[in-house]
């Protein structure tokens, strides 16, 4: 048995339990044991992906990600591109498709469909993904290399087609885009591009506006800045979709996109302290950026370290949002982070397209309320849960006297949370998550020896 390495390349999957499914490396797909998932060696053929992906995976940011066929809770299909020699900047000319069946080799699953071309062309490294509005499709999106066209595909029940591209008036450097990010509520796109003129990089943020009926984007602002400590890729939105961050090397930037002078709100919320990660040589910078399950943004580094920087309240202004660097040890050495679209967003209720008489979106009520552990043994519980689409939650504890014994407010969109309560003593509390006027209990019992 290999487990699967990474490196730039991460794509990976979970089932609603948060149970792994199958992840990727770009070099080939592994079920959730790590190991080489049943026919899922050798995608993204050629010398690039053999020279890169054999000993870590392919080292480009977002270039695979994992969704669900529409209609079908069995079958996934992996969107994937590779570096080719044939292009001078090395820049990706294929975009292909792989189908995985999970009912296959006792549940591990089992790729069917192999490297299967979507489209030819000369494009950036990275791919992104936005629900249909419809609730049930996805638009599949993919940036010229040169940073000027975005290309767009839709995945339906049937089939994986091109579905045109629309062309912009913008400065174009080859190679230079980062991340290519929507907004978790599917409203807003954004990447950045750069250029260096031997001493200052050039950098200009692009955000638009997106209709996921069409699949049109609207160019809203281009705002340009210079960064004289180095270009960066990492670029994200929080998760209440107002806050857009985005970084250098040693800098991170945030923007407050609902405003109507966005440049006016172009703040520095972090400045890299360059700590010694991996001694002798692993110093921390930034790289890419995450929006995790808990709401919470995270940061890796351009080179090999071992830990993360944590940004605790991304849906906070300036400063508040609490940047902490290099505040999560990992133990192992990292770099890339997973591509993951907000695959809970629903159908645009009241759309033209809003058409598909079997969508049912669970009631705003039904928040799928889990704790766990429990009994609680170590003071350390798990929740899971959804809230109303785009609506913001909150979490309170109650002792048996109905005193709130711990709070806190929970993102929109988020689904997790890890929460350390050793000061409470043995006996019953009760758990609570709300939103709007509705809300949900639990019962837990801390028994700690």
């Amino acid at each position: 048995m290999r487990k699967i390495p990474f490196s730039d390349t991460q794509g990976n999957i979970s089932d609603e339990n948060g149970n792994l499914l199958m992840s990727s490396n770009g070099y080939f797909i592994a079920d959730a044991t790590g190991d080489t998932m049943l026919n899922g060696a050798n995608i993204n053929p050629g010398m690039c992906t053999e020279d890169y992906g054999t000993p870590f995976g392919l080292p480009m940011p977002y270039a695979n990600i994992i969704l669900p066929i529409p209609g079908d809770t069995t079958k996934y299909v992996l969107i994937h591109q590779t570096c080719d020699y044939n292009n001078p900047t090395f820049m990706p000319k294929t975009i292909y498709y792989s189908i995985i069946d999970m009912t296959l080799n006792g549940g591990l699953g089992a790729v069917i469909s192999k490297n299967n071309i979507i489209s030819n062309g000369v494009y950036a490294v990275g791919i992104t993904a936005c629900k249909h509005a419809n609730g049930r499709d996805w638009w599949i999106i993919a940036l010229s290399e040169i940073g000027t066209t975005l290309y767009k595909f839709l995945l339906t029940k049937d089939s994986l087609t091109f579905h045109g591209s629309q062309s912009f008036a913008l400065s174009s450097n080859p190679g230079q885009s980062g991340q290519l990010v929507f907004s978790p509520d599917g409203e807003k796109f954004a990447y950045r591009n750069a250029f260096n003129n031997g001493t200052t990089w050039f950098n200009n943020l692009r955000l638009f506006t997106f209709d996921r009926c069409a699949g049109a984007f609207q160019l809203d602002t281009v705002f340009n800045y210079n960064d004289t400590l180095g270009y960066g890729w990492g670029i994200m939105f929080s998760s209440n979709s107002r806050y857009l961050y985005f970084s250098s090397t040693q800098i991170i930037y945030q923007v407050d996109t609902d405003s109507s002078d966005i440049g006016a709100t172009f703040q520095v919320i972090s400045v890299n302290d360059t700590f010694l990660s991996a001694p002798p040589v692993f110093y921390t910078n930034f790289y890419l950026m995450y929006l995790a399950a808990n709401g919470k943004i995270y940061t890796s580094s351009t080179s090999s370290v071992l830990h993360l920087h944590e940004m605790n309240y991304p849906d906070s202004s300036g400063l508040t949002c609490d940047m902490q660097l290099h505040n999560i040890y990992t133990g192992h050495f990292f770099i890339g982070v997973p591509n993951h679209p907000n695959y809970y967003l629903g159908r645009l209720v009241g759309s033209p397209c809003d058409t598909l008489t079997n969508i049912n979106d669970p009631p705003e009520h039904d928040f799928r309320f889990k704790v766990f552990p429990n009994p609680v043994m170590d003071g350390n519980i798990k929740i899971m849960y959804l809230l109303p689409q785009n609506k913001l939650g909150r979490l309170e504890i109650y002792d048996v006297t109905g005193k709130v014994v711990y709070s806190q407010n929970l993102p929109p969109w988020s689904t997790i949370q890890a929460i350390a309560l050793p000061h409470l003593a043995n006996g019953i509390y009760n758990v609570v998550v709300k939103s709007a006027t509705e809300w949900v209990s639990k019962k837990i019992i801390v028994f700690k020896e």
